[in-house]
């Protein structure tokens, strides 16, 4: 089909302007912590404390429905000391002209009424955020039943908190896409952090891919391409539907989450940057993100843009297709780094086979791994000018979904919508 030949027409083009590559071949991180796999956290933070007296709890729940984002930052800052705090919020706030928040205001008592006094059984996990509590909203006036919902609770031990509190709370209530997780509302009652969001019936793609429990069937090739696709659609949105373009900067499997159809959503936005603007090519920030899955050229020089994410995502996409961690130490030495490893076999066609994941046993279309491996090395050249934009994956994507994961002409491809039907069912029972 010629997947090299279509990026290599756009790849000086794109949503990050131009940026000096690494000469690493694979980056490392100033930090790094797992993510709950419902709607998790990465934020190591503590909450700023209110003043005594401050009567939060006792405002309507409506009152920030009927205001602005504005009104949402003096919500969450009201009491911060911290000017960086303010200046992040200004800065996410030139998305766009400040206008009704959907996303509404909660009591702590509703939220400990819904996840049953934040008991153990409601727990899903932990993040580097703080823990994750499944719970139930009341129903809606005529509904016989309320919403799922995710609760993440900040941990008040840390100490980036508030700053990651307020960036996720801003940038979801501005960026609203069908591959972008849906944050329902807040808490901000006295010391109280807590984000609320739709709950993810499915958990993580990392739940699926890389922490396989036994007996669950592994995610069939047709599935690991949409869910790709899915969170590649995310990610296009955040660098050209946004403006100024927002860098995901933690793209990794366990912040894909998928619906109960298998829909892919990002999540986790604490780490999210408002791009570079105007003339400027790069944003110069502190290294921040997941060891193992941060671009070279950012981890050396601190220089952030859209190409960062595509790095990312290649790193993350090379993942699905050969159902290896990023990092592994428990492999043999020389497999440690899943980018080294795959490097000289991105070199030999005939080694392609390799790098496909053992639990497909074979059922996949022996041409969608050679296109879906073309599409993974473009994304990790060590140059940064050198990537395909986002939307250029997005698109190259197309042709290994719209045909079963590049299936149209090979008798080989797997029989995926049974497979993952039961995955499904398995997982709703559960």
């Amino acid at each position: 089909m010629g997947i090299l030949c279509c990026f290599q027409s756009h790849h000086s083009g794109g949503g990050g302007g131009k940026n000096g590559g690494g000469d690493q071949a694979v980056a490392s991180s100033s930090s790094a912590s797992s993510s709950s796999s419902a709607s998790s956290g990465r934020n190591n933070g503590r909450a700023e404390p209110r003043r005594a007296g401050e009567e939060k709890s006792s405002r309507n729940n409506n009152s920030v429905d009927n205001g602005n984002l504005v009104a949402l930052v003096n919500e969450i800052v009201a009491d911060s000391v911290s000017y960086r705090h303010k200046r992040v919020a200004e800065e996410i706030l030139k998305m766009g002209k400040a206008g009704k928040v959907t996303a509404r205001a909660f009591t702590y008592a509703e939220l400990s009424e819904a996840t049953g006094g934040f008991r153990a059984e409601s727990l899903l996990g932990e993040g580097g955020f703080g823990p994750v509590y499944r719970g139930r909203l009341p129903p809606p006036r005529g509904s016989s039943g309320g919403p799922d919902v995710a609760v993440k609770q900040l941990d008040r031990n840390g100490m980036q908190g508030t700053r990651e509190f307020l960036v996720e709370a801003l940038m979801l209530s501005l960026l609203k896409h069908p591959n972008l997780v849906t944050l329902l509302g807040f808490c901000t009652d006295a010391d109280h952090r807590m984000l609320v969001y739709e709950y993810m019936p499915l958990g993580s793609l990392e739940d699926h891919l890389l922490d396989l429990p036994p007996g669950r069937a592994p995610l069939d090739w047709a599935t690991r391409m949409r869910v790709a696709q899915g969170a590649a659609r995310g990610l296009e949105y955040l660098h050209d539907a946004a403006r100024p373009p927002v860098i995901y900067r933690d793209f990794k499997a366990s912040n894909i989450l998928l619906d109960a159809g298998f829909r892919a959503r990002l999540s986790d936005f604490g780490l999210a940057k408002v791009g570079p603007s105007g003339d400027k090519t790069h944003v110069s920030t502190r290294v921040m993100g997941t060891y193992g899955y941060c671009a070279p050229e950012y981890a050396l020089t601190g220089k952030l843009t859209t190409m960062s994410d595509v790095y990312s995502f290649g790193v993350v996409f090379l993942e699905i297709i050969t159902g290896r961690r990023a990092i592994d130490t428990a492999r043999p030495p020389d497999q440690h780094n899943l980018v080294l490893w795959a490097g000289p076999r991105f070199k030999d066609k005939r080694r392609f086979a390799e790098m496909a994941d053992p639990l497909l046993q074979g059922n996949y279309p022996t041409k969608g791994l050679y296109q879906a491996l073309a599409i993974a090395a473009m994304c990790l050249q060590e140059d940064a000018t050198m990537r395909p934009a986002i939307s250029d994956v997005v698109t190259a994507l197309e042709y290994l979904t719209v045909a079963g994961g590049g299936a149209a002409d090979d008798d080989t491809a797997t029989q995926a919508p049974k497979q993952q039907q039961k995955i499904h069912e398995q997982d709703a029972q559960g």
